[in-house]
């Protein structure tokens, strides 16, 4: 691995080749706050499906291009007066570092903290303390729902608004299907309340089982596209027409596809 200085030279090379893209290259020059947003998420994306694949290399590219527009937006910060707001890539830096001594106590000062929920509990109190008048501040309203979701349910846990064990929360699970299933049965403009209830409760669930939904959606839907290709390529291998064949024959397929792609 590389030494700190070598880590510092690196980093010093990129802002370096910023400033060099900034003022000479026709597209960075003409970049905005508003033209990089969507390009960061996309971004983030591939960095979180590198993840998903467990592919280091791959995270080690996409981690230098996400870097890169944070570099990129420190850049434009710089470009804005003193006196307007204007901030480079140095007070990014320093904030966050305040922020992180700020938060970290039980490292930084002589609070206790031995365990990962006292260090969330602890978190969430120093963000009140610090002029937030809700934990629930910091959840972006752009992140997917069920994205969303989850974050909502560990921010209000991080104060004590939580379940006592997985059994309730499953209890909870089973009683909202219950509910679920009244509203369908009587065709009443409920229905959407009552499913995302369901899915709200099976989040929570997800929490106590130590598994990210977000992820395990995602895993299960490339199986799924895996799983379904191989059957689309076991149908054409026998000559026969998927959108002719009956629902039982179609199963047959899948059965093998799961065998052959697990």
């Amino acid at each position: 691995m590389h030494t700190r200085e070598e880590q510092l030279a690196a980093f010093g090379r990129l802002l370096d080749i910023m400033d060099d893209l900034r003022e000479k290259c026709p597209w960075d020059k003409k970049q905005t706050f508003e033209s990089l947003r969507h390009l960061t998420i996309e971004e983030t994306y591939e960095l979180a499906d590198a993840i998903i694949d467990s592919d280091i290399q791959e995270i080690k590219k996409e981690t230098g291009d996400v870097l890169l527009h944070m570099v990129f937006y420190a850049k434009l910060g710089s470009e804005i007066p003193k006196e307007k707001g204007g901030w480079d890539i140095a007070d990014s830096l320093n904030s966050i570092c305040d922020k992180l001594i700020h938060r970290h106590p039980h490292i930084y000062g002589d609070v206790e903290a031995n365990d990962v929920d006292t260090v969330k509990s602890n978190w969430e109190k120093l963000k009140l303390k610090e002029g937030n008048k809700s934990v629930l501040e910091g959840v972006p309203r752009s992140l997917p729902s069920l994205v969303k979701a989850y974050r909502i349910q560990d921010k209000v846990r991080g104060v004590g608004f939580d379940w006592d064990n997985a059994d309730q929360v499953l209890d909870k699970v089973n009683e909202e299907m219950e509910e679920l299933a009244v509203e369908v049965e009587a065709k009443s403009d409920r229905v959407a309340d009552e499913f995302g209830d369901v899915l709200f409760a099976l989040i929570n669930y997800s929490r106590f089982i130590d598994v990210n939904p977000d992820e395990a959606l995602e895993r299960t839907n490339i199986r799924f596209v895996k799983r379904f290709k191989q059957l689309e390529t076991l149908i054409k291998t026998d000559n026969k027409d998927l959108g002719e064949m009956p629902l039982k024959e179609m199963e047959e397929y899948w059965q093998r596809a799961k065998k052959l792609v697990g």
